[in-house]
């Protein structure tokens, strides 16, 4: 049967990601890559939290009544990040996934989003294809890093968490390395409680919203980011992403004990600046 489309409600959490984590799981164990989800009940949390946003897009994919599928588009910026996009094993191959993906990017353009990111499983050859094939453009390899945390403080460069009175530091901070406003996602996180900044010669110099899978940080240098890792806790999830070509940065975690576990690609859609300072990505971008 053709599929259906509609909005995702917080109803569809366990399904969806019951979906997630046997599709995550299938594609990274066929690659020998651990799976982005370690359990069914994290994947149910996360996709929970996800669809209980305002700022989140979801759309769901059903065949006969039963949810086969799911995507999102996160729209609190004027850049939207894509996902976690999932289709059910038993449907997958049969152009649902570009379906949910036709449907983001047509909510984005609704919206007048000035641009659309994603980042990719490096491995996943079908999904680099069907990015691409939308119109998506490859940016910048990255490395998911991870290991234990490394409790050290650089000379000159103090990490504390952020505060609301951090905000607009931190958002110029953003425009000023990537062209573009990220104020909705600093503003959450400084509300979660998951934000740093750095303080160098009397002012902010850089912020991290979180060091981890969904957290992404800038700085004026590789020296905050460095600050940045140094204070952090844990590195949530699978680890946090890493520019693979900022070998400098790459060296330094390598030498303090990280290691690397999975590629991944950072891929745009519309606007696009080079980046002019040091910086990580989240895995929407």
């Amino acid at each position: 049967m053709e599929p259906m489309f509609r909005p995702g409600t917080v109803r569809d959490a366990e399904t969806c990601g019951q979906i997630g984590y046997e599709a995550f799981k299938a594609i990274a164990e066929q690659h020998g890559f651990t799976p982005d989800f370690p359990s069914v009940d994290r994947a149910v949390g996360l996709l929970s939290q996800i669809l209980m946003r305002p700022d989140v897009y979801s759309v769901v994919a059903e065949i006969d009544g039963q949810v086969v599928g799911s995507n999102f588009l996160w729209e609190g910026d004027p850049i939207a990040g894509v996902g976690p996009i999932t289709v059910g094993a038993t449907v997958q191959n049969a152009g649902i996934g570009r379906k949910l993906m036709e449907s983001v990017l047509d909510r984005a353009n609704a919206r007048r989003q000035v641009g659309v990111r994603l980042v990719q499983a490096a491995y996943h050859n079908r999904s680099l294809s069907l990015y691409s094939k939308l119109g998506f453009q490859a940016r910048e390899p990255l490395s998911i890093l991870q290991g234990p945390p490394l409790k050290l403080e650089l000379h000159g460069y103090g990490v504390r968490k952020a505060i609301v009175d951090d905000l607009a530091v931190c958002d110029a901070l953003y425009r000023s390395v990537h062209g573009h406003d990220r104020r909705g996602e600093i503003a959450h996180a400084i509300a979660d409680g998951t934000a740093t900044v750095v303080e160098h010669s009397g002012g902010i110099t850089g912020y991290a919203t979180g060091l981890g899978f969904f957290g992404h940080a800038v700085g004026r240098t590789n020296e905050e980011l460095k600050a940045l890792i140094g204070a952090a806790p844990v590195f949530t999830g699978l680890g946090f992403l890493l520019p693979t070509r900022n070998m400098e940065l790459l060296q330094w975690c390598l030498n303090h004990g990280l290691r690397i576990v999975q590629p991944m690609t950072l891929m745009s859609l519309g606007l696009y600046q080079k980046p002019a300072g040091s910086f990580l990505p989240s895995i929407l971008y």
